[in-house]
């Protein structure tokens, strides 16, 4: 290949990598997707419809909200409004997992109290 189709395959390349890099390393399609500004997220909510995946975003003046699943009003433009948003969001998502570990743990605990039990009546 000519040096000029080359450059262009590298950058070509570097560019999905960017933008699609995190998509190859999921094991699976996820539960919910947040989405900061509905109107520069159009392929990414058009897929999620596809998909059937619930959307949650952040929705201004100049968004349409029949678009999301679940609607915050907010400011998309403002760094601050938006970084007060992830941040609970990501707060909440931090607590849920820390939840659903806990209940994880309670339940193997359950279940080695009860295979114990067993244990004990068949002796």
């Amino acid at each position: 290949l000519p040096k000029k189709e080359v450059i262009k395959l590298k950058l070509e390349w570097e560019k999905l990598e960017k933008n699609l890099g995190g998509i190859k390393n999921m094991k699976k399609i996820p539960d919910i997707i947040f989405v900061v500004d509905p109107k520069k997220e159009r392929i990414c909510i058009q897929e999620a419809h596809n998909l059937g995946i619930p959307l949650v975003g952040i929705a201004d003046t100049n968004c349409d909200p029949e678009e999301l699943d679940y609607v915050i009003p907010g400011n998309d433009d403002a760094i601050r409004a938006v970084k007060l948003i992830v941040s609970k969001m990501a707060d909440a998502v931090i607590e849920a997992n820390q939840g659903m570990q806990l209940n994880d743990t309670a339940e193997a605990e359950e279940a080695s109290v009860d295979a114990e039990m067993e244990e004990a009546v068949t002796e």
